[in-house]
């Protein structure tokens, strides 16, 4: 009990490489839609896109970046530049599609926003090919 209410982090590295593999497999999950040509055209419908002449580009990129994301984070393969990727087009989606309301209706792709900036700051954790290319930090 001791160390669980202490301000000193337990199982950190073990903690950081599960939240990574399962925000990655969110990711593969919203970005395997790019393989759904019904619902990227219903994606390019929405009133963000129907007038825009790069609607339906802007849709397959965006499930696209999600789909990538998802696999180099559940991997831990680049994990940083993962991030910056899945950091850009969530807050794309929060901002944008969302109109800001991070607080209440855009709160679900905001907080990948955040879980984004967790993963680059503390780097992908246990279980990651970033351990095996680049070594363990010291």
């Amino acid at each position: 009990m001791k160390n669980f209410l202490s301000p000193n982090p337990i199982w950190q590295q073990s903690g950081i490489g599960l939240l990574r593999i399962i925000v990655g497999g969110f990711m593969i999950y919203h970005g395997w839609e790019v393989f759904d040509a019904a619902t990227m055209k219903g994606y390019a419908g929405w009133d963000n896109f129907k007038n825009s002449s790069m609607g339906l580009l802007l849709v397959y990129l965006g499930k696209t970046a999600e789909l990538l994301a998802g696999v180099m984070l559940l991997l831990g393969c680049f994990t940083r530049v993962a991030c910056v990727v899945l950091i850009v087009t969530m807050l794309y989606i929060s901002l944008f599609l969302g109109h800001g309301k991070i607080w209440y209706e855009d709160q679900y792709p905001f907080l990948f926003v955040l879980l984004g900036f967790v993963f680059i700051f503390s780097g992908p954790g246990k279980w990651s090919v970033d351990r095996l290319l680049f070594g363990e930090s010291k």
